[in-house]
């Protein structure tokens, strides 16, 4: 697996890394313990030294799979986690509020008892809370940095103005938001801030929740309550027919060079900047090596120019958040 920095911190991690919040559930059902294990291993055994989880997820469950399955390659990886919600530590519930910067201590004591380890690789505010200044924010994460409980700080779906204050506190390593070829907010501007301040940029959600696999119709059912797809306007029905139109940009370059459309779009991401590091999430070990295998594809200039063309023309239909989730982004 080829390697990446991410931006000037001196982090470097594999080209590609693992998202993995589905692993304890999110996109319909909630996968055997044992068998995420195995496919955590699979992946280290394949050359990923990235992996990405939060407080929020399961809540707790995701970190404490991590810290279980990754503790027997100490150094070899790279963990990064997030904050953000208080979260109930006896019904590991989210109580309904955002953390403020005085609470980051026991926020991250939590998720280094889940993770396993002394310090935190890298450590994300998950959203932006909008009722306490980022300099405070960024603030407590140095003195958390300085007390050599976290490595490194990053911020995900944070606006441009937003992460250049953050960053005068204290630098930012990465920004993790959502990136791909039917989801290209980011560079508006943030990818530019990015390059300008030396920070790394990671993109979640990089195959569009599962749909530029192609794998994905106006025929597909989500399951309410346990796939989070079931509430995006973009999965919806209509929209589904609607957007196949990127599914057959992304498709047919494929069919042309013997790939499939996630190994395309993925390679298309890659090729963006040799500071992006996009994490694909998956339950399945042979999605695991379709993904990876994306990091030896080179596309040609003219088919990067053709699907950076194409996919800004294609008019995509429904918000890839309902509204109340897309509030707390871009902030």
């Amino acid at each position: 697996m080829h390697k990446r920095t991410l931006g000037t911190s001196g982090l470097q991690v594999s080209a590609l890394g693992l998202g993995c919040m589905t692993m304890t559930g999110g996109y319909g059902g909630r996968p055997e313990r044992q068998q995420m294990i195995s496919l955590l291993h699979a992946a280290v055994d394949r050359g990923v030294t990235f992996f990405d989880t939060a407080e929020v997820y399961g809540p707790h469950a995701n970190e404490e799979l991590l810290g279980q399955a990754l503790a027997p390659f100490g150094d070899r990886v790279v963990i990064a986690t997030k904050f953000a919600q208080d979260i109930d530590p006896l019904e590991r519930k989210p109580r309904g509020r955002m953390l403020t910067p005085d609470e980051l201590p026991r926020a991250v004591e939590g998720s280094l008892q889940r993770l396993g380890v002394e310090a935190i690789d890298l450590y994300y505010q998950h959203r932006v809370n909008p009722e306490a200044p980022i300099e405070e924010f960024a603030g407590a994460v140095k003195k958390l940095i300085e007390a050599g409980k976290v490595k490194h700080y990053g911020m995900s779906e944070a606006a441009a103005a937003t992460i250049r204050r953050a960053h005068a506190v204290q630098p930012v390593t990465a920004i993790q938001s959502e990136y791909s070829l039917w989801w290209r907010r980011p560079e508006d501007e943030v990818l530019s801030v990015c390059e300008e301040l030396g920070i790394g940029f990671v993109p979640y959600s990089p195959l569009g929740k599962g749909f530029l696999t192609g794998t994905i119709d106006a025929s597909t059912r989500f399951e309410q309550g346990n796939d989070l797809r079931a509430q995006i306007p973009r999965f919806g029905t209509e929209a589904l027919r609607h957007n196949t139109a990127m599914v057959d940009l992304v498709r047919s370059l494929a069919a042309d060079k013997g790939l499939t459309p996630g190994q395309v779009a993925l390679a298309w991401l890659l090729a963006r900047k040799p500071w992006i590091v996009p994490i694909p999430g998956t339950t399945k070990l042979h999605r695991l090596e379709e993904n990876l295998a994306a990091a030896d594809v080179t596309l040609t200039a003219d088919e990067l120019t053709h699907l950076t063309r194409a996919s800004a023309d294609i008019d995509i239909k429904g918000g890839r958040y309902p509204d109340f989730l897309e509030a707390q982004t871009n902030l």
